[in-house]
């Protein structure tokens, strides 16, 4: 097994899976149902070499008189290791990704695979391959106090036992994955420069939603 624990054991060149209102986030895992021929293509190449392709977000609205291959694509994305595979009689693939670790996209290259790839660079974000790094500037309690404000106002039912024996890191990365905000406030979300400022990004965000919702502290949920 290829443990990507270092940027050295990561590969710089690596397929690109755009996504929007979708994050990933180091020792994150996202479930993936893939059926688009050119996102098979990119998985199969992935099970073959290191495993590794990077979640990505387009910069951009959808536009259907633009192909995906032309859309503008955000610059910072996250490198994640297919850690479960199924392959379903229909064709699709159902992939679950470990996040590695964030990259900033250094070079689009020109390819004549039909899935887009990138030269990266995992320097800016070396703090991702340590699990927990700066758990001790997250604030917990703030944190789960909006979640429950947040649940309350959407009548969604939480596991709190499992919430309240999770590590900072887990919580905060993945409320943060899970929330239903858009493309601008995932990628707010994944490119805080630390975790205890994503922690305070996703208070400030959920705060946002919830007064705009009615959810707010001051208001009565009908």
């Amino acid at each position: 097994m290829i443990a990507h624990r270092s940027i050295a054991d990561c590969p710089g060149v690596i397929p690109l899976f755009p996504l929007a209102e979708t994050l990933l986030l180091p020792r994150g895992h996202l479930p993936l149902n893939v059926f688009e021929p050119r996102y098979l293509a990119m998985v199969d190449y992935a099970l073959g070499a290191h495993r590794v392709f990077g979640i990505i977000q387009p910069d951009a609205e959808p536009d259907s008189e633009r192909s995906d291959a032309v859309v503008p694509l955000y610059k910072v994305g996250c490198a994640g290791r297919i850690t479960q595979f199924v392959e379903l009689e229909d064709g699709r693939y159902l992939v679950s990704v470990t996040g590695i670790a964030r990259f900033r996209m250094a070079e689009e290259l020109p390819v004549l695979t039909p899935y887009r790839q990138a030269r990266v660079d995992y320097e800016p974000f070396q703090s991702d391959f340590v699990a927990r790094a700066g758990e001790s500037a997250v604030d917990r309690q703030a944190v789960l106090d909006v979640l429950r404000r947040y649940a309350d106002a959407r009548s969604l039912r939480v596991d709190w036992n499992t919430i309240e024996q999770a590590s900072n890191e887990a919580i905060v990365n993945a409320l943060s994955m899970m929330s239903p905000f858009g493309t601008r406030e995932k990628q707010a979300l994944l490119e805080a420069p630390d975790l205890g400022t994503r922690a305070d990004t996703l208070i400030a965000i959920t705060e946002i939603e919830l007064a705009r919702s009615g959810g707010d502290p001051d208001s009565t949920l009908q």
